[in-house]
Parts: structure tokens; sequence; C-alpha cells
């Protein structure tokens, strides 16, 4: 099928809003691009310079092509004694420039730029650096995967929320089986 692929480099983000006092900071980034969704791996450095040095693949239909608008960025903030999440900020880049000229070109890239970090309160606290690259009329493929929506708001494949489910049945049933034998410590 053909279409066109989209590659979103995430460079660095600095002077970013910091959600959690306790703890060093491990920032993740959500990247939305229609109705496709990655996140990121975790940050690496210190809370003023963060970096991740990760590209981002995203294969578009034709159709797809035609009525992006934008892309999101969702700065996630992993918090220390809890399995949420803090909002840290996001960023959109339009992207209707991008897909034109690459589309009339055949191959655009941006090197990386910064585009402001946007606050829940809509004032700017910080940037995240990004570059682009799209190649139109390349042959993706159609599906191949099947996705779960997370409320979180990424996507995830059933086989990873199986293994997920083991590790935890495993996990409980251990802890289980320690408990049903006391006796087995007293010995030691």
């Amino acid at each position: 099928m053909k279409g066109g692929i989209l590659e979103v480099y995430l460079e660095s983000a600095n002077g970013i809003r910091r959600t959690n006092i306790i703890g060093k900071p491990k920032y993740y980034v959500i990247v939305e691009c229609g109705i496709q969704h990655h996140k990121s791996k975790t940050s690496k450095g210190s809370h003023h310079k963060v970096s991740w040095n990760e590209k981002l693949t995203f294969e578009l239909s034709m159709y797809e092509c035609e009525k992006l608008t934008h892309l999101g960025l969702r700065i996630m903030d992993k918090e220390l004694f809890h399995n949420d999440t803090g909002f840290v900020g996001e960023a959109r880049v339009y992207l209707d420039e991008i897909l034109v000229e690459g589309t009339e070109k055949g191959l655009v890239e941006l090197t990386p730029k910064a585009y402001n970090v946007v606050l829940d309160d809509e004032t700017y606290k910080g940037e995240i650096k990004i570059g682009l690259k799209f190649i139109p009329n390349a042959v993706i493929k159609d599906g191949g995967k099947d996705l779960i929506t997370m409320e979180s708001g990424y996507e995830e494949t059933v086989w990873s929320k199986f293994v997920d489910f083991c590790k935890m049945s495993w996990w409980r049933l251990s802890v289980y089986g320690r408990k049903l034998n006391p006796d087995e410590h007293k010995r030691n």
C-alpha cells in the first residue's frame, strides 16, 4: 500500500517544568500523529538538560497524509512512588507545509528545532527540540499489529500486555507461596 513515512527525531528538552519534588525526574514523550501514538524511552540527563536521542517512525496512508495537520508531543514524568505519571507540558508541530513540500520534492528533512512547551494554564515553560523527515510515496505495511489503545493515550501490542499479565501472575503466586510456608523461614 502506498503512503508516506514520517520520522520524528526526539533530541532533547531544556527548561521544562519539574513535577516531582523527590528523586531524579524520568521524562518520556508520547508522540501523537493522527490516530497513531508512540511512547519514547525514559530520558537521560538532569532536570535542566533532558535528552532522548530517539527516532520514532510513523507509517501514514495516502489518506492520512492528506488529512494530517499536526504532530502532538506530550511530555510526561514518571512519579517516584506512584504508577501514575505527571503531565509536564505539550508541544504542537504543524505538518501542512512539510507534507506538501515532501510530496513535491520527494523528500524533506528538517534539522532539529526547538518548540515551546505549553503548560496546563496555557503559559510556556521550556522547549523541546525535535527533527522531522518525511518520505512520500513509500510502500507501507497494512496492518500486521494488533493494537490496544490504553486510557493513558498510547498503544501497546497485545503480546506486551500478555507478557505483563504473566509477570504479574507469577509474582503474586511466588508471594502467596511464601505466605503458606512460614515455618520455612524459621529453619534457616
